[in-house]
Formats: C-alpha cells, sequence, structure tokens
C-alpha cells in the first residue's frame, strides 16, 4: 500500500482512539458527581432507567466529538 493511502487510515484510528479516551474521561467525571455507583446500580439492580438516562449521556458526547473531530 502506498504512504498517501495509509494516511487516511491512521488519521481516522488516531482520531477515533482520542474520541473513546474523551468519552471515558467524560463518563468518569460524571460517575464522581453523581452520589451513587452508577455501574452497580444498573447491573446489579437492573436500574432501566439510570441504564437509558446513560446511554442517553454516552450517545450526545459521542455526538459531540464526533463533530468537534469532523468540524
Amino acid at each position: 500500500m502506498d504512504i498517501l493511502t495509509m494516511k487516511p487510515v491512521l488519521a481516522s484510528v488516531v482520531f477515533s482512539l482520542i474520541g473513546i479516551v474523551i468519552l471515558l474521561t467524560a463518563y468518569f467525571i460524571i460517575e464522581k458527581f453523581t452520589p451513587e455507583n452508577t455501574w452497580n446500580q444498573i447491573s446489579k439492580n437492573n436500574n432501566v432507567a439510570l441504564a437509558i438516562v446513560f446511554a442517553a449521556f454516552i450517545i450526545g458526547i459521542s455526538m459531540i466529538i464526533s463533530a468537534a473531530i469532523h468540524g
């Protein structure tokens, strides 16, 4: 493969990794601000409402990261 075709692939991988790191950082920040351990509430207590809220949070942060990367 030519080096010119590898540049977009490498950029895509780098931006994906940066996006995942930012998403995980945002999740851990929100986890610190909530009064209870959200993962235990979702997995052990089957709190569906909290799972829906965190799913919306992850989708929202992902859309913001995507918009920031793509411009």
